[in-house]
């Protein structure tokens, strides 16, 4: 009688009952330090099992130079091979000998496993199971779970997700920067792929994760594109920096048996895919990520230009979120041929960080300029395991449809969410599937009336044009009127002046203005009469050098609305502290937007063109405020009465 495979649930359940074995000697989050790498060996063990002698045989028959890795592989039938004498039966064999042929069996597989093992600091894994007395225990364990065996590689995969999954929740002080929740990951594979450019017979699909932690985007991608294409052949290609990362992404690539390849190292100082183009691309970066530690790097990278990745600008030193999207955009594919479609969660700050001229603004300006956004959704706060904050997708393409050139929707999702019933870490909410499917279907049906009206008004999507989110930064300024006085404050400020401090008389004038406390000049003559007829009194002839000049009226002036203008060759001098910015719409003419919103209220101020900067922010949060006005007064004078009354209620209990 045979026996039915088991649910990868239940297999994954099975699974994670070793942890019973480690309580006590590991912490909680350390579990899957020892999980992980223990399921790779025995799945990879179970799927050698049918060719085993076959590629010892081949093995012995070549010397050590003469053995061909492509021909062991082939060998093996899968895309990895052990030459060693031991497997995993036999390792758990022997409970005399476990560590010494467990060492012998990881030193005979092929260089790929061994480097994803070497990731995971398995030798430290196996010395640390000996000296807790562990190691046995653990093996056997796992040698027991013959089910592995009879897995499909598709269940296999799910079977690993799973324990990611777990060892990521049980990680919340880490979790945010590896694993993104599976609702999430749904939701934005669902508003990435375009089932129209994946229909079809021989569709080669290639999609690429900069930044891919446990390859959960990239696996996530992959069933979507299969669900809607059976026959597409879809590689994945991901990076990722973080080597426990990089080995339980590529663990899970080669038990899924997925094609293509995980590159291990720093997407912006090592590019692995330098050249290469990619259908879709899809990330979730760590937010706020600094890039101090590689800034000669990019820094070299964008001396470049736009013949490197960072042509656009660089944004602040602590945050890193716009050079993951300039790299996602460099690698799109021409938008004369296939072109390419990506998307990345970005929390708030990319949106509107940055004044006019920044690094940021530059970046937005050069995407917005050039259309590649499509979309930006607004999710609900407290999605992900180690941050509450509220978090968006940015959707972008080189191949958007008719409908949506230079136009952009922007779709207000953060009431889309059911609570859960046990929190992880941050993460107190999550996005339902009919949630999922109601998202999607608005964010189509904008892209459908997108063509039909510039500004459609709904609740929760709106459509504008890219130019919309441009302005001009105009400075205001104002004249500088001032009076000029002595006081003690003015004394002070002589004393301690740097321009002053090589002066020689300079202590011999200041003690010449004291009789002059509270004297006030409403011309800047007068006051000039004034201080040049006392230094003259004590012999000290007016300062010719124009710092000290500068720093002796920096003392004595005074900003008054009633005051003398003061003049520069017959120009009036701005007064900085009155200085005003204003952001007008690019699509508004500058003189007429000054002249109806400033002037009216400040008649002598004018524009300082010289300054005048283009900048572009997307104020998501502002194109959906709805006005909630203030409860009257009357209704909180109640609740407060109903509140006293509550706590006198329950004090006359307590006192009983």
């Amino acid at each position: 009688m045979t026996t039915s495979a088991p649910s990868h649930a239940s297999m994954a359940a099975a699974i994670w009952s070793v942890a019973d074995l480690l309580r006590g000697d590991y912490k909680r989050h350390e579990y899957g330090g020892v999980i992980l790498p223990f399921t790779l060996l025995r799945r990879l063990d179970a799927t050698m099992a049918p060719t085993r002698e076959k590629v010892r045989d081949r093995a012995e028959k070549f010397s050590e130079v003469q053995k061909k890795d492509l021909l062991l592989r082939k060998a093996s039938g899968v895309p990895y091979y052990n030459v060693s004498d031991q497997d995993f039966a036999s390792v758990a064999g022997d409970s005399g000998n476990v560590a010494k042929n467990l060492r012998d069996y990881v030193s005979g597989f092929s260089p790929d496993v061994q480097r994803i093992l070497g990731n995971f600091e398995f030798d430290a894994v196996i010395t640390r199971l000996v000296g807790n007395r562990l190691l046995y225990k653990v093996v056997a364990r796992f040698q027991e779970m013959t089910d592995l065996e009879k897995l499909s590689n598709h269940d296999m995969g799910y079977v690993f997700e799973h324990l990611i999954r777990k060892f990521a929740e049980d990680s919340n002080e880490t979790a945010g920067e590896h694993f993104t929740p599976r609702e999430v990951i749904r939701l934005m594979v669902r508003l990435l792929l375009d089932s129209e450019s994946l229909a079809g017979e021989g569709q080669v699909v290639n999609i690429l994760d900069p930044a891919c932690g446990t390859g959960g985007m990239l696996a996530a991608a992959d069933d979507a594109i299969k669900e809607v294409n059976p026959n597409a052949e879809v590689y994945l290609f991901g990076q990722e920096v973080n080597a426990e990362s990089w080995a339980v992404c590529q663990s899970d690539m080669l038990m899924s048996n997925r094609r293509g390849e995980i590159a291990h190292g720093n997407s912006f100082s090592h590019d692995a895919y330098g050249g290469r183009t990619f259908d879709y691309m899809l990330a979730n970066p760590p937010f706020g990520v600094e890039w101090k530690k590689i800034k000669n790097e990019v820094d070299a990278e964008a001396e470049l230009g736009f013949a490197g990745r960072f042509g656009a600008g660089l944004p602040r030193i602590n945050d890193g979120s716009f050079l993951f999207l300039q790299h996602m955009i460099s690698k799109m594919e021409r938008s004369e041929e296939r072109g390419s479609r990506l998307a990345i969660v970005f929390n708030g700050s990319p949106l509107f960080t940055g004044a006019a001229g920044s690094g940021e603004s530059r970046i937005r300006q050069w995407i917005l300029e050039n259309d590649y956004l499509e979309g930006i959704v607004a999710l609900p706060d407290q999605l992900f395991y180690n941050t509450g904050i509220s978090t968006y997708f940015w959707i972008l393409a080189n191949r958007k449809s008719e409908a949506l050139k230079d136009r952009v929707i922007l779709l207000d999702a953060r009431d889309q969410w059911v609570k859960m019933r046990k929190s992880l870490g941050d993460k107190r909410k999550e996005i339902s599937e009919e949630q999922i499917a109601h998202i999607a279907s608005v964010y189509d049906d904008a892209v459908a009336i997108a063509a039909d009206a510039d500004h459609p008004d709904h609740d929760k999507v709106k459509v504008f044009r890219t130019r919309d989110f441009g302005y001009h930064r105009i400075t205001v300024e104002r004249p500088l009127r001032q009076r000029f006085e002595i006081t003690d404050e003015t004394l002070a400020a002589l004393k301690v002046a740097k321009p002053l401090a090589r002066w020689e008389p300079r202590d011999a004038f200041v003690d010449a203005l004291r009789p002059l406390l509270g004297q006030v000049w409403w011309t800047k003559n007068d006051a000039l009469t004034a201080l040049r007829a006392a230094a003259k009194e004590v012999g000290v002839l007016w300062p010719s050098s124009a710092p000290v000049q500068k720093a002796i009226w920096g003392a004595v002036a005074v900003s008054d609305s009633n005051g003398e203008l003061q003049k520069f060759k017959g120009a009036p001098l701005p007064d900085a502290d009155l200085r005003d910015y204003e952001n007008v719409p690019l699509h508004e003419d500058i003189d007429e937007y000054f002249q109806r919103e400033v002037v009216p209220h400040v008649p002598d101020a004018w524009i300082d063109v010289a300054k005048t900067k283009v900048g572009y922010e997307i104020p998501l949060t502002r194109y959906f405020f709805r006005y909630q006005p203030p409860r009257s007064l009357v209704e909180i004078d109640t609740e407060l009465k109903d509140l006293e009354m509550q706590i006198q209620k329950l004090l006359s209990e307590v006192a009983r």
